[in-house]
């Protein structure tokens, strides 16, 4: 009888899992060109032959500014600069900071962080030609508590510049980018004494 009633007793079968399948979208890759204008001028300051040998070399064997060379204001102007590789008398600005102003001002915005920015567009090429002419500037700077000392770096007092850029359809468009890129010449800027650094240099916006 054990044996008959146990034969009736029916199992509750489980509840079948639904199976799940992750969608990713093929990219959709596009190329526009944005055209900028300088708000405020634009200072350059590229790492000279000099600094950067400066950076080389051993502690102990660093030469006290008292016994360095006189420095040579032209020499410097000239080094601040970044040439156009082909192009006589052409000078351009890193590619990398107009993104990075564009990521960085992903921290004046609510619903998008920096992330997506890193990885939703990409200003193409190593330097994006400056369109204006390069003028010296002198300024008293003080460096680490140092005492004060002289710098000599290039100054576009009027510029503009042409950005080629690269982006996923999918994920972003032109009008959030140029919005963006509005939102970064404002609040971030580039090149020294930018807003991002306590300045008002470096300043853009898009031209229409």
């Amino acid at each position: 009888m054990i044996r008959k009633r146990e034969s009736k007793l029916k199992t509750k079968e489980e509840p079948k899992k639904e199976e799940t399948s992750i969608q990713i979208p093929a990219m959709d890759i596009a190329i526009f060109k944005l055209n900028i204008r300088g708000t405020s001028p634009l200072i350059c300051h590229k790492f000279s032959n000099n600094a950067k040998e400066m950076m080389l070399t051993p502690k102990d064997k660093k030469v006290s500014s008292a016994k360095r060379a006189p420095r040579n204001p032209e020499e410097s102007f000239r080094e601040s600069l970044y040439p156009i590789p082909g192009k006589k008398n052409a000078f351009g600005f890193p590619a990398s900071g107009f993104k990075k102003a564009a990521v960085s001002a992903c921290r004046q915005l609510d619903g998008i962080n920096m992330t997506f920015v890193r990885g939703a567009f990409f200003v193409m090429g190593d330097l994006v030609e400056i369109d204006g002419t390069p003028t010296m500037r002198e300024d008293m700077v003080r460096l680490n508590g140092q005492k004060a000392d002289i710098r000599y770096r290039a100054e576009f007092k009027t510029w503009s510049a042409q950005l080629s850029i690269r982006y996923n359809k999918g994920s972003i468009s032109i009008p959030q980018i140029v919005n963006l890129m509005n939102i970064a010449g404002f609040s971030v800027g580039v090149g020294e004494w930018r807003p991002e650094r306590n300045g008002a240099f470096g300043m853009f916006e898009v031209e229409v």
